[in-house]
């Protein structure tokens, strides 16, 4: 099946929010291109018990650039997507593009534009044996505790999978010293997840590498409307480094928790580290990634985008009427300041993919502020 260009549909003006987009919600859902959907899909299903929702592609144009306008992409890209529910609060969406120039290689953990999902779990042994038994997963090291700092009491691991995602599962410890100097909180998902990893409680967060943490944090603070949480620093041995993270040679991270939205922690990291790679992907290479959110009002969201310092939309809003999975989705792609990739979109209820699932996707949220 080929996806053919949306219908255009320019901007409208719109009233500006003061302090995040106006009209959003939540997040709406994490993005990240892989290298073999199919396997992808096939992990994501078995061993973290997500649902799939439904699948597109090929989405391509091959009659002009606007897979370059509206996607950021060479204009002869071709991409295949599905989209997942994974666990209570969030969605997931995975891309196998084909590209010219295409990088088959994710960032490291310390290039800019690396990403990983964090899985919270409320045993981080019982739910580790369990992946590790997959079969289909590398495990880094061991569970480690962060003995200080504001996360002290934390325990965690991280994971490879094949196809081109790191995964870290967390468990949190009850208190953590950061909440007696703030009243922002982390996101803590409470369950259930059915058919996920034992003692699975959701996607507690995920983490982005950026090249200028003060500027990425001033833009998710400002425009995007996240709260900070806390900031926190490490230097990392290289044997450290090679055994709980996968990276060849010590590195230093500077870290902040933001929290974005009633069921997002967004960790934004910069790294000190020879020879780190420090041009982020496009979301055609393998590693590429976005972020998007619900809008009730892609317009005037994206009227409020097009005036905002450090945001740059990518094409016009777009709506979705081939009479597919998600026909009357309306989008537009954004990227933020260092490059980073984001969306927002809008489904009305009652998308067709709901007549041949009985899963659904997560949202949206009452208001931006429900916690």
């Amino acid at each position: 099946m080929s996806l053919t260009a949306p219908t255009e549909r320019p901007a409208t003006p719109g009233t500006a929010a003061a302090t995040s987009i106006p009209t959003a919600r939540n997040v709406d859902h994490y993005a990240s291109t892989v290298a073999d959907l199919d396997a992808a899909v096939e992990f994501c299903t078995t061993v973290l018990g997500a649902d799939l929702l439904y699948r597109l592609g090929p989405v391509e144009e091959q009659e002009s650039d606007w897979m370059a306008r509206q996607l950021g992409v060479h204009p002869r890209a071709s991409a295949h997507i599905a989209m997942l529910r994974l666990g209570p609060d969030a969605n997931l969406e995975l891309f196998q593009y084909t590209a010219p120039e295409q990088r088959s290689r994710p960032p490291e953990f310390t290039d800019v534009g690396s990403h990983h999902l964090g899985i919270h779990v409320s045993d981080l042994d019982q739910a580790l044996a369990a992946a590790a038994r997959s079969g289909q997963v590398r495990v880094l090291g061991e569970p480690s505790t962060d003995e200080s700092g504001p996360t002290a009491g934390n325990r965690w691991v991280q994971l490879l999978t094949e196809w081109g995602l790191r995964i870290e599962l967390r468990q949190l410890a009850a208190e953590l010293p950061y909440e007696k100097e703030t009243g922002a909180r982390v996101h803590r998902p409470r369950g259930p997840w059915p058919g996920g990893l034992p003692g699975a409680l959701g996607i507690g967060h995920v983490g982005y590498s950026v090249a200028d943490l003060d500027e990425a944090v001033t833009f998710f603070t400002g425009p995007l409307g996240g709260e900070l949480a806390y900031r926190t620093g490490a230097s990392v041995d290289a044997a450290t480094a090679e055994r709980q993270y996968g990276v060849a040679g010590p590195f230093r991270k500077e870290t902040a928790a933001i929290r974005l939205g009633p069921v997002t922690t967004v960790e934004l990291s910069s790294f000190e580290a020879e020879g780190r790679r420090t041009e982020r992907p496009c979301n055609s290479d393998v590693g590429g990634h976005h972020l998007a959110f619900f809008v009730d009002d892609v317009e005037r969201a994206a009227t409020w985008l097009a005036r905002t310092q450090g945001a740059e939309l990518l094409g016009v809003p777009q709506l979705i009427e081939d009479g597919g999975p998600i026909h009357g989705d309306r989008w537009v792609y954004f990227r933020g300041v260092g490059g980073f990739q984001l969306e927002v979109l809008n489904m009305p209820p009652g998308m067709p993919y709901e007549r041949h699932t009985t899963a659904r996707r997560f949202g949206p949220s009452p208001r931006w502020t429900n916690r």
